[in-house]
């Protein structure tokens, strides 16, 4: 049971610096006046906001802190639960959120949001929803059960029977289910690949076994050739080599023919110039008997010796230069041989080197198609290491399939235990064990306030309502005044739930306005006699600005505005 202490609040919504209490425990019943404005419903917005961190009422958080200060807007409350005593702080400019648990406050590990949801799930052990339903009924901007959705309906429900669990659970295994669901694609997916890999890497292994074998073969057979090419360039140069050899020791016989020639003709050339000189003078003395440039006489004698010396000289150099002419001839010859020679020896030579270059890219193919060969073995060598590969391959796809057998097997197990858990498995079974007792309560505070229908709920939360005068009613065809018996009614149900489960079993009861508008003067005195003899386990807060009813309550606390803040007065 969560036992409510106190609550304090200051520069919160109209009250200004100063703390306004109020204490839950002092009276059992306790009426709440003042005048529109004087913050009478200001514990409400007080009471939600500290413990949820938003108002009861329709207020935006920024406009919670007074409007004149602007800021330390400060909520406190004390509460106990099961002997454990906690104070809860919480505040606006500065933010301020703290939990005390017997003197000792919370470590902040984590941000608010995560802070709140410790306080809910594991302290109070409630929402704000199901909170408001059994704590509080009235007030313009609060929808009673009757007005809640079905699913919203479901939640108030499963808070007070304290089977939310269930639907704790349910969620989390739905997460399980989605977790496992998505790690089964997954291995499928791994399977598919695993399969792909096993299939490569057999058609690998064949490739390396068979293909390998036959490249080597080609291989080799590519080197023979090249290695008969290679020895059929090297016959060539052999033969070439030797005719150079020839042709070289050939050339030795017409060394010097050149040099001969030169000489040869430039003696040529004197003689030719020796016969020209002979020639002329040999005309001269033939020609003339007088010196054409003294103009004596020349001596016969002289004259005919000299032409005798000179045709005996031109005949001597005659005979002397057609031998040399000969002579000429030969080592022309001898030249244009050593010419040829020398051509065939270039020829001969050219082919040498073009038979080198085939040798030497043939050799460097051979060098790799040797290597190709000995990369080939090696791989062939290594095809052990690839059975390992396919045999690890296939151990891992084996135990994928087993891996994905049994998450889907959990799937199953999952899902059989995610049917029992929704809403129409073990909640169900429990909600239809209390429904009766929940129908029965109902009708019970209803006859108490003298209001008499047959109300019930079914197993979805819809209403069916049989009167004397009419057989089937709704909710939504009774007046504003009826409406209020019946939420009044299972206001006081849920309490009464509460009790026997001990889930959200609270002291506290407040309710506003009810009696200024939908209950007239004979439903109002009903009330208050249950709220007095009945509701005995409760400390009931009347929040009113209907004059008259001081003397009903145990205590009377008013409100009303002073220099423009809100302020406890009495």
């Amino acid at each position: 049971m969560i036992t409510f202490q106190k609550i304090r609040w200051k520069n919160f919504l109209s009250t200004g610096n100063q703390f306004t209490e109020i204490d839950f425990e002092e009276y059992n019943t306790n009426l709440i006046i003042g005048t529109n404005g004087a913050g009478k419903s200001t514990m409400l917005d007080a009471l939600t906001f500290v413990l949820f961190n938003k108002p009861f009422r329709k207020i935006n958080k920024p406009q919670l802190v007074n409007a004149q200060n602007e800021r330390d807007c400060l909520v406190e409350i004390e509460f106990e639960i099961n002997t454990r005593q906690y104070l809860v702080r919480r505040g606006i400019k500065p933010n301020v959120f703290d939990i005390v648990v017997n003197g000792t406050e919370l470590h902040r590990e984590a941000d608010d949001r995560a802070m709140q949801r410790v306080l809910e799930d594991n302290i109070l052990k409630v929402n704000y929803k199901s909170f408001t339903q059994i704590v509080i009924l009235g007030s313009s901007t609060f929808v009673p059960f009757m007005q809640l959705t079905t699913a919203n309906r479901r939640e108030v429900i499963e808070d007070l029977l304290d089977i939310r669990i269930f639907s704790a659970m349910s969620n989390l295994i739905k997460d399980k289910i989605r977790e496992k669901k998505e790690q089964t694609k997954s291995l499928d997916l791994k399977k598919t690949n695993l399969k792909d890999k096993i299939k490569m890497q057999q058609n690998f292994i064949e490739e390396l076994e068979n293909r390998g074998n036959a490249n080597i073969d080609a291989n080799n057979q590519k080197i023979d050739k090249l290695d008969e090419e290679v020895a059929h360039y090297m016959e060539q140069n052999t033969t070439l080599e030797e005719a150079v050899t020839r042709h070289t020791k050939d050339q030795e016989n017409f060394i010097g023919a050149g040099d001969k020639l030169v000489k040869l003709n430039n003696l040529k050339g004197k003689i030719s110039q020796k016969v020209g000189t002979i020639t002329k003078e040999h005309k001269f003395f033939t020609e003339n008997t007088v010196c054409p440039t003294c103009q004596q006489d020349i001596e016969e004698e002289f004259r005919l010796n000299r032409i005798s010396d000179a045709q005996n000289t031109a005949k001597e150099l005659k005979k002397g230069f057609d031998e040399l002419e000969s002579t000429i001839e030969f080592e022309q010859q001898r030249e244009r041989q050593f010419n040829a020679l020398s051509q065939e020896i270039t020829k001969l030579t050219h082919g040498i080197s073009q038979n080198n270059t085939r040798i030497s890219l043939n050799q460097r193919q051979i060098r790799d198609l040797e290597h190709e060969i000995q990369t080939i073995a090696s791989n062939l060598q290594n095809r052990n290491t690839e059975h390992e590969k396919l045999e690890q391959f296939r151990e891992n796809l084996q135990k994928t399939i087993e891996y994905l057998s049994e998450k889907r097997q959990e799937i199953v197990h999952y899902d059989f235990a995610y049917s029992l858990l929704k809403d129409d498995g073990v909640k169900t079974k429990i909600i239809k064990k209390y429904l009766p007792f929940i129908n029965q309560q109902v009708n019970r505070y209803l006859q108490m306030m003298d209001f008499y229908i047959n109300f019930h709920l079914n197993e979805e939360f819809s209403e069916t309502v049989k009167s004397p005068i009419h057989e089937d009613f709704s909710y939504s065809s009774f007046s504003e005044g009826e409406k209020m018996r019946i939420d009044l009614a299972l206001l006081f149900t849920w309490r009464e739930v509460a009790r026997v489960k001990n889930s959200v079993n609270t002291n506290l009861l407040i309710m506003d306005e009810v009696f200024d508008s939908s209950l007239d003067g004979f439903g109002t005195e009903e009330f208050l006699k249950i709220i007095r003899f009945v509701i005995k386990d409760a400390n009931v807060f009347v929040i009113s600005h209907k004059s008259g009813m001081e003397d009903r309550f145990e205590s009377v606390i008013k409100f009303d505005k002073v220099k423009g803040f809100s302020r406890k007065v009495s």
